[in-house]
């Protein structure tokens, strides 16, 4: 059964189905070679280690305290089959129960903080600085050695800090009024809570509002899967699918920014987008051009070849390949007169200074102009506010964009925003198939179409405990004030929840299974529940508490990849506990109704019959 829910999920394609792929192939493989083990060296290994008991060996104190835990074990099963005696008698209570569970299941989920996978303390941080449009490399250089200096004195918890200068991180692009800040932070056991990487990161805020207006001061996390963007939070694209002028792209966009800040979802919302850097304009004289005989691509390829570069070929060489691009010398194309340098021919094939054919013209404009899947796009990016999730930052950035942007734009996601919107629409898709297969492999098992729903029916229970064991930890720790990102509906939660489906299914089974050979061999299925449940509770209790003991360590990590473990190990120590509390009051009750409804409904005389003539 835990092949069943993990294999089919390993299929799924996109950056989701790699993550499900990890985790279900090494569960279905690692059960596999369990279950060999079982079947062929534990008995082995029982036949050597058990030993016959003497009844009259003289007892130690284990002895004693075994004796004592296993009357106090028999006194409880036997007040156990009480329970479930009288539960079966009033089964209607049973369903009411699995109802509840489900429309509580539903709430919770649904108001669950979402995210794709969550943001972790990966021991370092990245800061951008931007100063205004056309500011000197220099200049740059000499605000960032300053900011970095400041940083070194008073974060606590940096161990060391690097900068570099005329690079744009925000939209990967170069500019000498840009630079990035790396600052590495101390092992994780070496800092306290006031050194994690969200204190870090708010007191670089703070040291760069000192530097306001001047320049802007951006600090930020790392995506929590590398090469999924080049800075953590959300990133939108605003696509232009109106042909809009750079200047009314610069106001709709700032109007975007300036509302979205307002928001208490968001924080950090910035664009890479600005029309005031200074620029070169050449006009052409085209009489001039035309009267001389000079080809306009001539022109433009000669402006291209000198300021640009261009690529003219390869060549190999001690094993490598290297390219051969054609540029001017800098001393020959850092002003805007250098055209002077550079000639083009006319039509007679005489060289004419190609200064004398255009004239430089200051202006401003786009740093870069991107697209993005063709079209013309505007980044816009940003965070998600403290107690909120990044699924709650998405709705809320697009609600402002519906808002203020108006007709001829598209809103397109990018980096691991883009892959949280793809993995929203498949979480359904999966659990479906979980649940399907899970059904499918217990109609093969059990040679019948109702005995399933029995193990099918204690499942809700275990999702139930998954999702409510988040929601309450995240609702406790945000009311002391600590931020716990792997406490949200991410991947890694829906992996715990996949796997509960399978151990749930587990439990049911262990009673399912002894009480079908009963109600195949004429047993009644009331009288055959209960046996079930008594004989079998011991196995599911010990079972349930190995794989719960194993999972807190998951449950209750901290420091580095914390985010990812607790997401896993909440969802899965908490949806076995629920799965087992309720399950084994549940299990027998569902398995008599199952029985009892499919009797009357005909099936299950052709099943027994069927049965029966197997068993003989």
């Amino acid at each position: 059964v835990l092949a069943a829910v993990f294999v089919p999920v390993a299929f799924l394609g996109g950056m989701t189905g790699v993550l499900y792929k990890q985790f279900a192939l090494t569960i279905a493989i690692s059960m596999g070679l369990s279950a060999f083990v079982a079947l062929t060296l534990t008995p082995a290994l029982c036949a050597l280690i058990l030993k016959p008991k003497d009844p009259e060996k003289k007892k130690n104190i284990f002895d004693k305290a075994f004796d004592g835990f296993n009357n106090w074990f028999e006194r409880t099963k036997n007040s156990y089959v009480g329970i479930v005696a009288g539960f079966i008698k009033r089964s209607g209570l049973a369903f009411v129960c699995l109802v509840v569970v489900c429309i509580l299941m539903g709430f919770i989920y649904v108001r669950l903080p979402s995210t794709f996978v969550p943001e972790d303390d990966q021991g370092f941080f990245m800061t951008a600085v931007s100063l205004p449009e056309g500011t000197s490399m220099n200049h740059t250089q000499e605000t960032i050695n300053k900011l970095g200096a400041a940083v070194m004195k008073e974060m606590p918890g940096l161990q060391a800090c690097m900068t570099a200068v005329g690079f744009d991180i925000l939209s990967g692009g170069s500019k000498p009024s840009s630079g990035i800040i790396v600052c590495s932070l101390k092992s994780w056991g070496q800092r306290g809570k006031e050194a994690s990487i969200d204190a870090c990161i708010g007191t670089m805020f703070r040291l760069g509002a000192q530097y306001a207006p001047e320049a802007m001061v951006i600090a930020f996390n790392m995506p929590a899967l590398p090469g999924l963007g080049n800075v953590g939070g959300w990133s939108m694209q605003l696509q232009d699918m109106a042909g809009h002028t750079n200047e009314e792209l610069n106001e709709i966009v700032g109007r975007i920014v300036a509302k979205a800040n307002q928001r208490p979802e968001l924080q950090g919302v910035r664009t890479t987008f600005n029309i005031a850097s200074p620029t070169v304009e050449y006009e052409i004289d085209r009489e001039k051009v035309k009267l001389l005989g000079v080809e306009l691509s001539d022109i433009f390829t000669a402006l291209q070849v000198n300021f640009g570069g261009m690529q003219v070929n390869d060549f190999n060489e001690f094993g490598r390949t290297y390219k051969v691009v054609l540029q001017s010398d800098i001393l020959y194309r850092s002003e805007a007169d250098s055209a002077k340098f550079i000639f083009v021919k006319g039509s007679d094939g005489q060289k004419i200074p190609l200064d004398t054919l255009i004239t430089p013209k200051l202006s401003t404009g786009p740093t870069q102009i991107s697209r993005f899947n063709i079209s013309r796009a505007v980044q816009i990016q940003g965070n998600a506010a403290q107690g909120y999730s990044s699924g709650e930052a998405l709705t809320a950035i697009e609600e402002v964009v519906r808002e203020e942007a108006g007709t001829g734009f598209n809103i397109e996601w990018s980096g691991q925003s883009r892959e949280e919107k793809k993995a929203s629409s498949s979480t359904m898709q999966v659990l479906a198939l979980a649940l399907i297969f899970v059904f499918l492999m217990l109609a093969a098992l059990y040679e019948s179409w109702s005995v399933p729903f029995a193990v099918l029916f204690t499942v809700p229970t275990g999702i139930f405990g998954a999702v409510f064991s988040e929601y309450a930890l995240a609702m406790i720790e945000g009311y002391f004030g600590i931020q716990n990102a792997g406490l949200q509906n991410s991947v890694y939660m829906q992996i715990g929840i996949i796997t509960i489906i399978g151990l749930a299914a587990k439990n049911a089974i262990l009673i399912v299974e002894f009480a079908k050979v009963r109600v195949d061999r004429g047993m009644r299925p009331v009288k055959a529940a209960i046996e079930a449940a008594g004989l079998r509770l011991r196995p599911i209790l010990m079972t349930s508490l190995a794989f719960i003991i194993g999972c807190l360590p998951l449950a209750m990590a901290s420091g580095a990849g914390s985010a990812a473990r607790n997401g896993m190990g909440v969802a899965v120590v908490g949806g076995m506990l629920f799965a087992t509390a309720m399950g084994i009051f549940l299990i027998p009750v569902f398995f008599v109704i199952v029985e009892l409804v499919a009797e009357k409904l005909g099936f299950m005389k052709q099943e027994k019959r069927k049965s029966s003539i197997d068993y003989m």
